[in-house]
């Protein structure tokens, strides 16, 4: 069994050595239960445990049984006298091995990526309190909106994240092996030996197997490996719209000796985030297959066995990349503060919800659809800050409405208001 606290690359957990040398760990904790129960000879399982994985060999036997699992047991059993290899593989299937197996592979590459996720979420929540004095112009539909707090957007990253890893480590702790026989009839391996092999392996007992355990938890997983990839995405987007050079408010990190473009020695590009954008397309598609993966003929076939042997490495590794890379992003983001800010100082017309909203209080006999137009006509109608507030102030005084219009955009003061609101959004999360 490879040491799987040393292990920092999820590839390390999926190659064919590993994977045999985790079948072996099942096989070695099913013997010391049948010792237990008196079924094999005390000490079966640590002389057993000795035997040297071959993937070589592995193969070679397969070419002859076509059957990788029979394979694995004749290259251990061959090392070892007859007498003490007829008890390896005692009273169960090879969906047994391979499903319990799995599980345990699929475990520790999702302990790795709950670190990466930890790494990023670590990474946001920095960089919210890093921009929480910084006033930037909100957008939606792409179009100036309201002013906010930069930092806000990474708090919303961050948010959505952590819902990610509440659901990644539940998912976890829920994750089930098997050793029931060849239909998950217990003709030879009894539920109660069952239980005691999983718990050495430190994982919960399948409620009822067939002779696979139910596909619907791996697709649960790759789902969440997929909603996790949105995020990423979701991230992804933001930045590159940001870096947009109409835009221009943070650019990725640049290193020395970095080039953005062949032809054109004044590009920087977002790279990472055009390939974090990417890889989430291929982490999205993994769900399809996990989700037809569920049905199976009758109490299993093996439709499922060549659609994982790809799409589980593949998830865990792109996913736990991704992370990486995108923590590396936010943590070396170059954030241009004064064109931000200095972009909504300029710009009253983003203040109009909190002009309308005035008007409504002081002008109580006046219905809300005739101040919205006066206000509204006067926004569109101007095109400076001081247009905006000779056409404001005319247009309400022909209208005969109360205001102060003078004092009612006050920067310094929308500034303090929105930075007292994200102190109190923060403190939830």
């Amino acid at each position: 069994m490879i040491s799987r606290y040393d292990v920092k690359e999820i590839s390390a957990f999926w190659t064919d050595e590993s994977r045999f040398k985790y079948y072996l760990e099942v096989e070695i904790a099913h013997l010391r239960s049948l010792e237990e129960d008196g079924i094999v000879p005390k000490g079966l399982a640590e002389k057993l445990k000795s035997a040297k994985i071959d993937p070589e060999r592995i193969s070679e036997i397969e070419k002859t049984t076509g059957h990788d699992v029979i394979a694995f047991c004749t290259s251990v059993t061959e090392q070892f006298e007859p007498e003490d290899g007829r008890f390896f593989h005692f009273g169960i299937t090879s969906s047994d091995v391979i499903d319990t197996a799995h599980a345990l592979l699929i475990k520790d590459s999702m302990k790795i990526v709950e670190k990466d996720m930890q790494a990023l979420g670590e990474a946001l929540k920095k960089k919210a309190n890093e921009t929480s004095d910084l006033l930037c112009i909100g957008r939606s539909h792409g179009i100036h909106a309201e002013a906010m707090v930069f930092g806000h957007k990474f708090l919303s990253f961050f948010s959505e994240l952590k819902r990610r890893d509440k659901e990644w480590k539940e998912s976890t702790l829920e994750l089930t092996g098997q050793l029931s026989g060849a239909v998950g009839n217990y003709t030879v391996v009894s539920p109660e030996l069952e239980e005691s092999t999983l718990k050495k392996l430190g994982l919960k007992v399948e409620p009822v197997s067939t002779q696979v355990i139910p596909r619907d938890r791996y697709a649960h997983i790759i789902s969440i490996g997929a909603l996790t990839s949105s995020l990423l995405d979701r991230i992804a987007t933001e930045f590159r719209l940001l870096q947009h050079s109409d835009v221009d408010e943070l650019r990725e990190g640049f290193s020395k000796g970095q080039k953005g473009s062949s032809t054109m020695p004044h590009k920087k590009n977002p790279i990472s985030s055009e390939n974090i954008a990417g890889l989430s397309r291929i982490l999205r598609s993994h769900v399809i297959p996990a989700l037809e993966n569920c049905a199976l003929w009758h109490e299993r076939d093996i439709s499922h066995s060549s659609v994982e042997r790809m799409m589980l490495p593949d998830h865990f590794g792109l996913l736990s990349y991704a992370l990486r890379r995108m923590t590396n992003v936010v943590e070396n983001l170059v954030i241009d503060r004064e064109k931000i800010e200095s972009r909504v100082e300029r710009n009253e017309k983003i203040y109009s919800s909190y002009v309308l909203h005035q008007l409504i209080q002081n002008n109580t006999q006046t219905k809300r659809e005739d101040l919205y137009e006066a206000v509204q006509k006067s926004f569109f109608e101007s095109r400076t800050k001081e247009e905006l507030r000779v056409n404001l102030v005319k247009e309400l005084d022909s209208r005969k409405l109360k205001h102060e219009a003078a004092k009612w955009i006050d920067f310094n003061f929308l500034k303090n208001h929105y930075q007292a609101q994200f102190k109190k959004i923060s403190a939830r999360v």
